[in-house]
């Protein structure tokens, strides 16, 4: 199959597979269902993805796919890691606050085995967090634990509550100024720290 082809076909069942967690959540969402819907096999989505499990992997990886690569980009070139992390920011913060990432963490917060949770975390956060750590400590010069801080702190700095407060439902999205005025305070905050 051609590359073209799959990444059509795949965009189609990642649209499918969103309307259905939209519409039934995660244990609603079978993998059956999602073939249906995005007019696939049932075979092709589990020789392509596994199981279930691995097509939200591959969901949330492809949601955090600009994030990571715009990451890897900084650490590997040779522009000054803080003007980097100027730009990382806000595209980070959108991409967090969106509408896909606040659907995901809405269904894996209301399924109840932490498959979805777990999902997410290995898709997402356990690869992009030790990319913006790679960048804080070129950033700061620091390594190990004290690296591993400064990441969290920014983090923190950088998203807050404004998350969760999407996934609940208390937080409407936020306007791409509203995104970069945040990543600006986090940023400006962040400075005064390190």
């Amino acid at each position: 199959m051609r590359e073209e082809t799959r990444q059509r076909r795949h965009t189609a069942i990642a649209a499918a597979a969103y309307e259905l967690l939209a519409q039934k959540g995660y244990d609603g969402a079978s993998m059956l269902s999602i073939a249906k819907a995005a007019k696939a096999s049932n075979e092709t989505l589990y020789k392509w993805y596994g199981d279930k499990q691995g097509l939200f992997q591959a969901l949330v990886r492809d949601n955090a796919a600009q994030t990571e690569q715009v990451l890897k980009e900084a650490i590997e070139g040779d522009t000054d890691p803080m003007k980097s992390l100027q730009e990382i920011a806000p595209l980070f913060l959108g991409m967090l606050l969106g509408d896909r990432a606040v659907l995901l963490n809405r269904a894996a917060a209301a399924e109840p085995s932490g498959e979805l949770g777990s999902a997410l975390s290995a898709g997402g956060r356990e690869i992009v967090q030790p990319l913006f750590g790679n960048l804080i400590a070129q950033a700061t010069g620091t390594q190990g634990a004290q690296a591993a801080q400064l990441t969290a702190h920014f983090l923190g700095l950088l998203v807050g509550d404004l998350q969760i407060k999407r996934v609940i439902g208390v937080q409407n999205a936020l306007t791409k100024s509203e995104i970069d005025t945040q990543a600006s305070t986090a940023l400006l905050a962040f400075a005064k720290l390190v």
